[in-house]
């Protein structure tokens, strides 16, 4: 069963899952700062969806990078309307709860104003990045959270997708722990 919680129009879900096999709008894919698809989230939203790398390319080489915290979009292929490129930190970089936070946030803003009802989100820098999978998690769905009371949006479904057992039952735990002390 799967963990929600709605938050005005808005409900969160937490499930165990591979994040490309998502019917969603859109998708979010834990980048780096150069978006270089090669591992993890990334390389799974991009090995069957070369268009995606092409069109990653090609923004690179206007920006030249994307800024740790900051988010920027490509389409998505087969797999969704767009996948939402967010930068988050490496772990020991320095400031990484704030850079996570903003990764985040900016991946939601950049939802909104695409238009998208739905999005399914991993959890950015928990992985090769090194963020401690509970710390990450707890940050993730506490900024989800935050957004959702803060601003108008027009996200009806956010999902939190991941394979890996330990970051599901962080994104639960905090998932839960917002439950708990929620008065929406």
């Amino acid at each position: 069963m799967e963990n929600s919680l709605k938050i005005n129009k808005t409900t969160i879900v937490v499930k165990k899952g591979d994040i490309t096999k998502e019917n969603v709008d859109a998708i979010v894919n834990a980048a780096n700062p150069y978006l270089q698809h090669g591992g993890g989230v990334a390389w799974a939203i991009v090995k069957d969806n070369p268009i995606i790398q092409k069109e990653s390319d090609r923004l690179i080489m206007e920006i030249g990078r994307v800024e740790v915290g900051n988010a920027v979009y490509t389409t998505g292929g087969n797999l969704a309307k767009y996948v939402i490129h967010a930068v988050g930190p490496k772990w020991g970089e320095g400031d990484e709860e704030r850079k996570l936070r903003n990764a985040i946030y900016n991946a939601l803003k950049l939802a909104t104003e695409l238009k998208v009802k739905s999005i399914a989100i991993p959890a950015v820098s928990c992985g090769t990045y090194g963020f401690p999978k509970e710390k990450g998690t707890e940050i993730i769905i506490n900024t989800i959270v935050d957004f959702l009371k803060n601003n108008k949006t027009t996200l009806e479904l956010i999902k939190c997708v991941d394979i890996d057992d330990e970051v599901v039952e962080g994104f639960n735990k905090a998932l839960n722990k917002v439950k708990m002390n929620f008065n929406g």
